[in-house]
């Protein structure tokens, strides 16, 4: 007999079970140690300051004031959103047409396809960024290409510390974030309402507009969202590809707790940051439901 079965028996007979909370208790303690503790304590030091190298618990919202007073951390935040949001497009570009072939074209091969989508998941993100910095760098792959057929007569430095080497960076690696929740939502579409389209004089790309792109955007909402809130607060990207005018978010936040030591402003940047992601994550759930 379940948990769930033996909780409803006791509450007919007037007493309680603790099976229920220990179906609930791990997964609350789990999110109180890691999330709302955690949180908790970064929300405590954005009202803090610094005094001569020492935070003093001092209650201020200088810091949040500082943010939106100082254009420079207004444009470092439009860098990141910016880019956050130019990975998230060219991921859906080529994530849906990826999963839709998946689903839809691949037949035999589709399980092999599959796992080559996934399978990049499988390494460090770390390598997967670094591959990069290798093939567009100036003894990389593009420009050696470009040199030995005589369209260059030097390397060429533009592929490289800029906003679209860390784009391209990371639409390459979060293509499969994209794709496999779009996959699963075009699993589950019923075959009987397209070919019901079809049959009624539909033609294929009426079909796709009118039945499959409509029942399939929750998970292009849910691969949006996943996309953007991890692009948006990426590290590893902008530090390896980026260049000065690229500087994201994420880097100043990690030299305000490193170089800079002053772990308030730190804090208030890190809360900014995760505002604007739950506030992405709550429209998209809004559209999802929708």
């Amino acid at each position: 007999m379940s948990s769930a079965t033996v909780q409803d028996a006791g509450a007919a007979r007037g007493w309680r079970v603790p099976g229920g909370w220990l179906l609930v208790g791990p997964p609350l303690l789990y999110l109180l140690v890691f999330l709302v503790i955690p949180y908790g304590e970064i929300l405590l030091h954005s009202v803090w300051q610094v005094d001569g190298y020492v935070i003093s618990r001092t209650l201020t919202g200088d810091n949040y004031a500082r943010i939106v007073e100082n254009p420079l951390y207004r444009q470092v935040l439009w860098n990141s959103f910016s880019t956050a949001l130019l990975v998230t497009l060219f991921a859906l570009a080529i994530g849906y047409p990826l999963a839709f072939f998946l689903a839809f074209v691949a037949r035999r091969h589709r399980q092999m396809l599959y796992f080559l989508v996934v399978i990049p998941l499988l390494t460090s993100f770390l390598l997967r960024a670094y591959t990069w910095k290798i093939i567009l760098g100036r003894s990389g792959l593009v420009n050696s290409t470009l040199t030995s057929l005589g369209l260059t007569d030097a390397p060429l430095d533009l592929f490289l510390y800029n906003q679209f080497s860390v784009v391209l960076t990371l639409v390459y690696i979060f293509v499969p974030f994209v794709t496999l929740p779009i996959y699963a939502s075009l699993e589950k579409l019923s075959r009987d309402q397209i070919e019901a389209s079809l049959d009624l004089g539909a033609r294929p790309f009426t079909t796709f507009r009118r039945v499959i792109l409509p029942l399939s955007l929750p998970g292009v909402v849910a691969g949006g969202t996943f996309t953007f809130a991890l692009s948006f607060g990426d590290f590893v990207a902008p530090s390896l590809l980026g260049g000065p005018n690229e500087i994201m978010i994420a880097n100043v936040i990690i030299s305000q707790f490193g170089t800079a030591f002053d772990w308030p402003f730190g804090s208030a940047l890190a809360m900014v940051v995760v505002v604007i992601v739950l506030a992405i994550v709550g429209i998209g759930a809004r559209l999802e439901k929708r």
